[in-house]
């Protein structure tokens, strides 16, 4: 039988994928940008976003100098937004250090922030030909499934193994050709739930499937209560333009601009006059809205709060009136352009 890495060579020249955006470039730039916007998010997703970004930021010196509202705006809608926030510092690290041109050494291009282990060697991978196994999560299940590796992979001690797995399947050549054949098996064939085994290069060696337990690995994070947490968010009108605020730079929608939020609506006029300077009519409450995130889940009271007198206290830093047209295109958070859009939609 041909080796674990042939296989997957050979299949994937027939069956692999070819024709994606950051497969027709050698350009380190461009394919980092591409590796980070794939964390978390759907090849599907990443393809319009990938190309208005690189269209406004064609190269690292443009990235780094460019303002933090206008790449967060362009990232506005992928979400996880130290994505972007770590993407533009890395950027200026390499205009500082490394003179505008993007690192060769695994070493170096892992202590970027926001680039680990496994996304430095795909980069590495993909433009320089290195070679350097890949740990995510598609690679994961592939490995664990074939070695049946049992166990959840996040576990350290599992995840050693694993590494040491993908560094043994490592061809002598053709890395690059490798890690995309790899991650293309576990995004399109040896998938989380409905797995098309009988079309697996693999089948005939893999363990999970000769013990007929293939839906058993890898093992699932042990499942866990996800909290809610409530949030009215105000949507402060004043002739035709609402109040957006800019968040702290870390944290949940670090850096982009929002709506004030309060926790008890029973105070909404007393706090709009002292934080905002605004003297507001009987607040509405609109339809609410929920929002997951990875680890909680948002559930939003919005309050539309006609504005009828305000005072320069509202047009202090880190507060901006915009047009509804121009705050829906702004760096905002996906549930609040929802918001917008559902003011937009009723006129």
């Amino acid at each position: 039988m041909a080796s674990f890495s042939n296989r997957l060579l050979t299949w994937h020249k027939r069956h692999g994928r070819h024709d994606l955006p950051w497969q027709r470039t050698r350009d380190a730039y461009r394919i980092w940008v591409s590796e980070i916007m794939l964390q978390q998010t759907q090849v599907a997703a990443v393809i319009p976003y990938y190309d208005r970004f690189l269209e406004r930021f064609p190269d690292i010196a443009t990235l780094a100098a460019a303002p933090q509202d206008e790449v967060l705006r362009l990232w506005s809608g992928l979400g996880y937004y130290s994505r972007a926030r770590n993407l533009q510092r890395a950027a200026q690290l390499v205009a500082e250090r490394h003179q505008g041109v993007f690192p060769r050494a695994l070493q170096d291009i892992a202590a970027l922030p926001g680039i680990g282990r496994s996304t430095a060697a795909a980069i590495a991978a993909f433009a320089y030909g290195t070679r350097a196994a890949i740990l995510d999560g598609n690679v994961k299940r592939v490995l664990g499934r074939h070695f049946a590796v049992a166990g959840y992979p996040g576990d350290k001690r599992l995840e050693n193994q694993l590494w040491q797995l993908a560094e043994e399947q490592l061809p002598p050549r053709a890395s690059g050709r490798y890690t995309q054949a790899i991650m293309d098996l576990g995004a399109t064939l040896c998938t989380r739930a409905r797995p098309r085994c009988e079309e697996c290069p693999l089948a005939d060696s893999c363990k999970a499937r000769a013990l007929d337990r293939v839906a058993e690995f890898p093992a699932p994070r042990a499942a866990k209560a996800v909290p809610t947490r409530a949030v009215h968010m105000l949507l402060l009108l004043r002739n035709g333009e609402v109040l957006l605020e800019k968040r702290p730079p870390s944290g949940i929608w670090g850096g982009l601009w929002s709506l004030p939020e309060l926790g008890d609506a029973a105070g909404v006029r007393t706090h709009c006059r002292t934080h905002y300077g605004c003297s507001i009519a009987a607040p509405q409450t609109l339809a609410p809205l929920a929002h997951g995130f990875t680890h909680f889940k948002l559930n939003i009271q919005p309050l539309l709060c006609p504005v009828k007198t305000f005072t320069p206290a509202a047009q202090e830093s880190g507060r901006l009136w915009l047009s509804l047209e121009d705050a829906h295109g702004a760096a905002i958070p996906v549930p609040v352009r929802k918001l917008i859009e559902r003011l937009l939609g009723s006129g």
